[in-house]
Order: structure tokens, then sequence, then C-alpha cells
């Protein structure tokens, strides 16, 4: 049974796990949780972060295993979402051109937009700062009422365990 909270994975849960504390080789299960966890409708990310993973590592060779786990951006509410989540970013006068210019480029605007489209909470490592000149993806998703988590969080709550067990 899926977890009442769809989770969507922002491009650098998958970056910062695989270079640091889930490597493949350190913590394989952590893979194996996200491939379950989509499987069963809990969680998934989206095509523009798969297309940005490609890194010719681990990561890319575990990401053709997990296809099913990057869904489309490419349907009318999400698009709608991400101009609606664009324009926000450009009316805000704190941020440089630059920024808003980045922004709209990036994929970050897109998992926004595809969690405001469908109902859903993002995962990312990103920490709110209300009055950086950097946009950060919890303060957009504040201004949206889309709830925003980290990586722990999101295990916790959807119960994941990884058991060690002696060589």
């Amino acid at each position: 049974m899926p977890h009442p909270v769809k989770y969507i994975l922002d491009e650098n849960i998958f970056i910062e796990a695989k270079r640091r504390y889930y490597a493949f080789n350190l913590c394989p299960g952590f893979w194996d949780s996200l491939l379950y966890h989509n499987s069963i409708g809990d969680l998934e990310s989206i095509d523009r972060v798969g297309s940005s993973l490609s890194e010719g590592d681990d990561l890319d060779a575990w990401k053709k295993q997990a296809a099913g786990l990057f869904a489309s951006t490419d349907n009318e509410t999400v698009l709608m979402a991400y101009r609606e989540v664009n324009q926000w970013v450009q009316d805000q006068e704190r941020f440089s051109d630059f920024e808003k210019s980045r922004f709209a480029d990036n994929v970050d605007a897109w998992v926004i937009a595809y969690a405001k489209a469908n109902n859903a909470t993002v995962v990312t490592h990103e920490v709110s700062a209300p009055k950086s000149t950097k946009i950060k993806i919890p303060d957009v998703c504040g201004y949206f009422d889309i709830k925003c988590t980290d990586t722990f969080d999101m295990l916790q709550k959807l119960k994941v365990v990884f058991n060690w067990q002696a060589p």
C-alpha cells in the first residue's frame, strides 16, 4: 500500500547519496529502497533530473534500472505550474537576473512544478534562506504551500531500515 505522502526527489538527493553516505558499495539498500518505494507509488523524480544524472558511473548504470522512477514533465498541468513558479521567481526583486535565469534553466524549477501539479512533497538537501539572494527550493515551495523535506526524514517516514551484516 502506498504511503499517504508522495515524494519527489531533487537532483541533489541522488548526487549527494552517491558521493557520500549512500555510495553504491557502502549502502546498496538505499538504492534498492528507492526502487521499491517507487514501484509501490511512494516516490519518484522527474525526467529532467534523470537526464541530468548521466555521469558514466554507478549512478548512470543504476539509473538505467530505475527508468520508471523518472516521471515525464511533458503535460499541461506541470507546464502551467512551471510557468507559475517561474513567474513568482521573476517577480522577486531580491533575486538577480542571473539567478532568475539560472533557476529557469535548472531542474529545480521543474521539480517544484511537478510537486505542485501532483500535490507531492519535495525531497532536497537545500535549506530555507528567505533573505538570501540565491533561490532556494524550500523558499519557493513555501510560497506555494508545497511541503519540503530531506532524505533522512523521508526514509524515516517510509520506515526504511538498513541492516548491517557481519562479513
